[in-house]
């Protein structure tokens, strides 16, 4: 397994990004839970805000209300960080060998190479993200998909084959719409990202950007994209629970919510997801970090001894703060959320 890690640099880098991404998951899911339920509700009936809804979940369904869906998620991640990873990188090297075979790739083309991997990232996990947030909505007295089954879902097994049975394809694949539209918020996440670091950065050319920065600076690239993009979460959560398929059902969903709520009514639970942002972007920074240094140390055990391997672990140990955040930070800023 250690040579197989060490041929490929982006494997380490890709298991830290899972194991961060479910310790994220797992802090942040009561904050996940409670948005997905604004989202499907009409105004008048999300209207508790957060701390009532978080403390009506608590009240009527216990501290396991808190934390349904999480087991899809989880589920989730796996594919989800191998597929993003294989994908952006191959797309990188494609692009940038197509752009500029003999130099460095541009923001431009991570841009497009994280696009396409978000893209093909949907495409295999979508049926996960349906259980999800039926799992999550389930309780709150509304139709889940187009079947007559009105039976809770015991469980993401269950759910995913009822949802095979009852609803066939169209019914995994449901909001893979504007799931796609949403990857592309890398395209106004990505520069401003990049933006702020380079401002930063310049105040400080001696030294690395500390933690506090760089969760600064992923969290409000974070927030501003989410933001402007936010209403395809709404749309995609509304047509996870009616099970319209991949994208039949889209234009009647957006009438729906205007109907219901009005304009504002695209930005229902947008004030919980930008609570989110800050503790997930802290938490999967700070354990990102932590685990793929661990594992780089791991790796280079078998490869050096004596006063070598020391040297080694000396050179882990004392890389600058966060430089490998500094690398991939923009591919961990979506999580999910895209989910």
């Amino acid at each position: 397994m250690q040579s197989g890690l060490r041929r490929d640099p982006e494997i380490p880098t890709a298991i830290a990004g899972g194991i961060a991404g479910a310790i994220t998951a797992t802090v942040v899911c009561p904050l996940d839970v409670l948005k997905t339920r604004l989202q499907v509700q009409s105004r008048a009936a999300a209207s508790q805000g957060i701390r009532g809804g978080l403390s009506k979940i608590l009240r009527e369904e216990g501290a396991r209300g808190l934390y349904r869906g999480l087991t899809p998620t989880l589920f989730a991640l796996l594919p989800n960080w191998a597929v993003y990873f294989t994908v952006y990188e191959r797309l990188k090297l494609a692009i940038g060998n197509r752009v500029n075979p003999n130099g460095p790739s541009g923001p431009g083309v991570h841009m497009i190479a994280a696009a396409g991997a978000g893209a093909a990232t949907m495409l295999i996990t979508n049926p996960l993200w349906v259980i999800k947030t039926r799992l999550q909505t389930q309780h709150l007295g509304l139709k889940m998909g187009s079947g007559q089954n009105r039976v809770h879902y015991k469980g993401t097994l269950d759910a995913f084959r009822r949802i095979t049975k009852e609803e066939g394809f169209s019914g995994l694949y449901s909001g893979l719409g504007p799931s796609l539209f949403g990857v592309m918020h890398v395209v106004i996440q990505f520069p401003l990202y990049e933006s702020l670091k380079k401002e930063l950065s310049s105040r400080h050319e001696d030294r690395e950007l500390t933690l506090p920065e760089l969760v600064f600076t992923s969290a409000a690239s974070k927030m501003v994209a989410s933001t402007a993009t936010y209403p395809h979460e709404v749309i995609r959560s509304r047509m996870h629970v009616s099970g319209t398929g991949a994208f039949v059902g889209l234009r009647t969903t957006c009438r729906t919510i205007m109907l219901e709520s009005g304009f504002l009514g695209f930005y229902q639970g947008c004030l919980t997801n930008l609570l989110r942002t800050t503790p997930a972007a802290a938490v999967t920074f700070t354990s990102f970090e932590l685990i793929n240094k661990r594992l780089r140390l791991w790796i280079s055990e078998p490869m050096v001894h004596g006063p070598e391997k020391a040297e080694e672990e000396e050179k882990v140990a004392l890389a600058p703060p966060f430089a490998s955040i500094n690398h991939h930070v923009s591919d961990f800023a979506d999580d999910d959320d895209d989910k």
